[in-house]
């Protein structure tokens, strides 16, 4: 456990990815309690807000046509179709604003888009996949968040199981069996990657 606010170098960027339900946010958001220098990268969608989700927050919220037309005009560093006509992606003006402001940038991305960052970045990245225990344990915290209906629920772990097939493109895999053992883990890794 963390009991002091650590200061980030500048210049790096840290990546984590995980399959929806992974758990993957709640970590990011902890990091980003630990090191006051972090920015997280919101990203941009063309889905609708769940929940209490606000825009320029949680996500840039886009609609299907806006996002387009920003791809056309090279608009992102990465962007992903990730189910027909929802797409998520990493404007470069967000982390030209990031950037601008002397921070590192922490991004939460789907699995495709850790892979493309990774790649973007590489050396001056750190990329983890998040990995839930099980398949029924991640449909389990799904259907506990209760932001997505059935239909949606069922859709996220079938793309789970294809997800998990990129777990072996990142620099660390993290199982999230026990939260405490996750932030942990998460700490450590960060602290070593952020020391080199």
């Amino acid at each position: 456990m963390c009991l002091f606010k650590k200061k980030a170098p500048k210049g790096k960027a840290l990546i984590f990815s995980a399959p929806s339900g992974s758990g993957k946010s709640t970590i990011v958001h902890h990091i980003l309690d630990i090191y006051p220098d972090m920015e997280f990268s919101v990203s941009a969608t063309s889905r609708q807000p769940r929940g209490e989700e606000k825009d320029g927050v949680d996500y840039y919220f886009l609609t299907e046509e806006e996002f387009r037309s920003r791809i056309a005009e090279n608009g992102f560093v990465e962007h992903e179709e990730v189910y027909p006509g929802r797409f998520y992606g990493t404007l470069k003006s967000e982390i030209k604003r990031i950037w601008d402001a002397g921070h590192v940038v922490i991004f939460d991305v789907d699995v495709k888009g850790g892979v493309n960052l990774k790649k973007y970045f590489g050396k001056d990245a750190l990329s983890v996949f998040i990995q839930a225990p099980s398949v029924e344990v991640l449909r389990e915290r799904l259907v506990k968040r209760g932001t997505d209906s059935p239909e949606d629920i069922e859709k996220r772990v079938a793309k789970a199981s294809e997800e998990m097939t990129y777990a072996p493109q990142f620099d660390h895999i993290l199982i999230n069996d026990d939260l405490q053992k996750a932030f942990d883990e998460a700490e450590a890794l960060v602290n070593h990657f952020l020391s080199k």
